[in-house]
C-alpha cells in the first residue's frame, strides 16, 4: 500500500528489541518501517525519502571489518538521525569518533549489562525534555564495545558509570546518539526520548486508524477490481478485522469460509458464525468438517503430527469450498506487520521459517490466487484500534489468541471426542471465572489443558479414577515472551472447586507456572 503519510525510517542493525522501537512510534501516531542495513543503500533512500532515521542496536562489533553500515548518504540527507547502542558506535565510527572493543573483544573492562543510571551534563538538549526531574534517569544498557572519542560536532549530554558518553548529540545537524536501549520497559522513561525525537524532526502525528481505515478501503477497491475475494475466518482478531476491511471496500465480493474442525472451543462455531452474518451481514460459508478432521487424528499424539494433520485438511477442506465460488481470484489472509518483518532474516535472506496465516499456508499458489493483505503494515494493537474504528464488537476485539490447531494443541497425547468434549468444559468454566473476576483484560492469553494421565480421587464417599487438567494464564506484550498470571490463591481454589464440581472427568487442577522461555504459551 502506497504510503502518504511522513515517515521514519529504521535501520535494522540486527537487534533483539527492534519492533519495539517501531511499536513506540507507532503509538505516537508516527509511521514507520523497520529495514535490515543491506537493503537500505543510496536508492532505496530517495525512494522511501524518510522524513527522520533511526539506526537501531545489533550483537556485532563496529571494530570488526566488514560489520554493519548504513550508506554513508544517510547522514547527508539533512533530517534528524537517532543512534541507538551499536546504533551510535555507529555513527561516531563513521562520522570521525571513534570506537574501542569491550572485554570479548580486547577492549578492557567498560562493558554494561542491565540496569545503569545516566546522570546530565547538560539537560538543555531538547531530546531530552521531561529527563532527570530527580537528577538522574533508569536506563537499559546492553553493550560490549564503548565510544572512547567523539565524531567531531558532537558534544556529551549524559553519562553512566561505563559509559561517558551515554548521551551525545550533534545540535547542528540533529545528529542524536545514546548508548542504552530507550525502546525497553527498563528505560521507564524512554518513550518521552521517542516522543521528544519526533517532535523535533517536525512530525505531526499523521497517522491513525480512521486515516489507514480510508486508505486501505481505496486501496483492496484499487487491487481487487470487480473480482471476488475469498477469506479463510478463523473467528481470531487479525482475520475478522481484515474480513471486515474488505467487506467495506467491496461488499458482496467476499465470501468467508470458516472450517470447524471440530476442535474449537465451546460454542464458538456457533458465536462466530453468527457474529460475522447477523453483525456484519457477512456471506459465510460454515465448513463444518469435525468428523474428516477428529477421524484422521484417532490414535494420533505426536505434536507435529497432529499439526501437519490439521494443516493438510485445512487447505483441502479451504479449497473444496473455496472451488464453489465462481470467479474468485484473490485470497485474503490477516498477515500483520511483524509477520512482514519476521519473514526476512538480518541476514537479508529468508528466515528459517517464515511465519504464515496458519489457516492458508500454501493455499494461494495451489489455487492460483493473487493475496490481499490489508493488515500487513499493522501490529497487534493497531489492529484492534482498526476494529474498533470499524465498529467490532468489543467481545471479539479484546479476544485472546486462539491457535489454528485449536484444541488439538491443548490435548496432549491421544485426541478423542471424550477428552474435547472434557476439556471444552474445563476451559468455560475457566474462562467464566476470569471473567467474572473482571481479569481478563489484564490476561494475554489464558486456556486450560487436559493432560494425558489420569488421576485417583475421592468424591463422597467414592473413588475416582479421573483426567487432570491444567490452568494456562501469561501476560506478554507480543507473544514473543510470556510471564504466568500471578493469580491469588483465593481465585485458583475457587476455581479449582468449580472445575471439579462441575466437569464430569475431572478430578485434578494444577496451574502452569513456566515462563515463556524456557516454555511456550501453548503446551504443543
Amino acid at each position: 500500500m502506497t504510503q502518504t503519510h511522513d515517515r521514519l525510517l529504521i535501520i535494522d542493525f540486527g537487534s533483539q528489541v527492534t519492533q519495539l522501537i517501531a511499536r513506540r512510534l507507532r503509538e505516537l501516531s508516527v509511521y514507520c518501517e523497520i529495514h535490515p542495513y543491506q537493503n537500505v543503500d543510496d536508492a532505496f533512500l530517495a525512494d522511501f525519502a524518510p522524513k527522520a532515521v533511526i539506526f537501531s542496536g545489533g550483537p556485532d562489533s563496529v571494530t570488526r571489518a566488514g560489520s554493519p553500515r548504513p550508506p554513508a548518504s544517510v547522514f547527508d540527507l539533512g533530517v534528524p538521525i537517532l543512534g541507538i547502542c551499536y546504533g551510535q558506535q555507529v555513527m561516531m565510527q563513521m562520522l570521525g569518533g571513534e570506537v574501542h572493543g569491550g572485554k570479548n573483544t580486547g577492549g578492557g573492562g567498560t562493558a554494561e549489562f542491565g540496569r545503569a543510571y545516566v546522570t546530565p551534563t547538560d539537560a538543555s538538549l531538547p531530546l531530552l525534555d521531561g529527563w532527570f526531574d530527580d537528577a538522574r534517569e533508569q536506563v537499559w544498557m546492553s553493550h560490549g564495545d564503548h565510544v572512547a572519542k567523539l565524531a567531531p560536532g558532537f558534544d556529551v549530554f549524559g553519562t553512566s558509570p561505563n559509559a561517558p558518553f551515554a548521551i551525545t548529540a550533534d545540535t547542528s545537524r540533529n545528529f542524536f546518539a545514546v548508548q542504552f536501549h530507550p525502546e525497553v520497559h527498563h528505560t521507564p522513561n524512554g518513550a518521552k526520548l521517542y516522543e521528544n525525537f519526533v517532535a523535533l524532526a517536525g512530525f505531526t502525528g499523521d497517522w491513525t486508524m480512521a486515516g489507514y481505515r480510508d486508505q486501505a478501503v481505496a486501496a483492496i477497491r484499487d487491487q481487487v477490481g470487480d473480482a471476488k475475494v475469498i477469506c479463510g475466518l478463523s473467528g481470531g482478531v487479525d482475520s475478522t478485522v481484515a474480513a471486515a476491511l474488505i467487506h467495506e471496500a467491496i461488499g458482496d465480493q467476499l465470501t468467508c469460509v470458516f472450517v470447524d474442525h471440530g476442535l474449537l472451543r465451546k460454542d464458538e462455531a456457533a458465536e462466530v458464525v453468527g457474529m460475522f452474518r447477523d453483525h456484519m451481514n457477512l456471506h459465510v460459508i460454515h465448513a463444518d468438517e469435525a468428523d474428516l478432521f477428529l477421524g484422521e487424528l484417532e490414535g494420533q499424539s505426536d505434536p507435529e503430527t497432529k499439526r501437519k494433520i490439521i494443516g493438510r485438511l485445512f487447505i483441502d477442506v479451504f479449497q473444496k469450498y473455496a472451488d464453489q465460488i465462481d470467479g474468485a481470484k484473490f485470497l485474503a489472509q490477516g498477515t500483520l506487520y511483524p509477520d512482514v518483518i519476521e519473514s526476512v532474516s538480518f541476514s537479508g535472506g529468508p528466515s528459517v521459517t517464515i511465519k504464515s496465516h496458519h489457516n492458508v499456508g500454501g493455499l494461494p499458489e495451489k489455487m492460483g490466487l493473487k493475496l490481499v493483505e490489508p493488515l500487513r503494515e499493522l501490529f497487534k494493537d493497531e489492529v484492534r484500534a482498526l476494529g474498533r474504528e470499524l465498529g467490532l464488537p468489543a467481545s471479539f476485539i479484546g479476544r485472546h489468541p486462539f491457535p489454528g490447531p485449536g484444541l488439538a494443541i491443548r490435548c496432549p497425547g491421544e485426541i478423542t471426542r471424550a477428552k474435547l468434549d472434557i476439556l471444552r468444559e474445563a476451559d468455560a468454566v475457566y474462562i467464566d471465572q476470569i471473567r467474572k473476576h473482571g481479569l481478563y483484560d489484564e490476561i494475554w492469553q489464558a486456556f486450560c489443558a487436559i493432560l494425558p494421565v489420569r488421576t485417583v480421587g475421592v468424591m463422597g464417599d467414592g473413588r475416582t479414577y479421573d483426567y487432570a487438567c491444567a490452568l494456562r494464564a501469561v501476560t506478554s506484550v507480543d507473544g514473543m515472551t510470556a510471564d504466568y498470571y500471578p493469580f491469588s490463591h483465593e481465585f485458583l481454589g475457587e476455581t479449582a472447586t468449580r472445575i471439579i464440581n462441575e466437569v464430569p472427568g475431572i478430578n485434578r487442577v494444577t496451574y502452569d507456572i513456566t515462563s515463556k522461555p524456557p516454555g511456550t504459551i501453548e503446551w504443543e
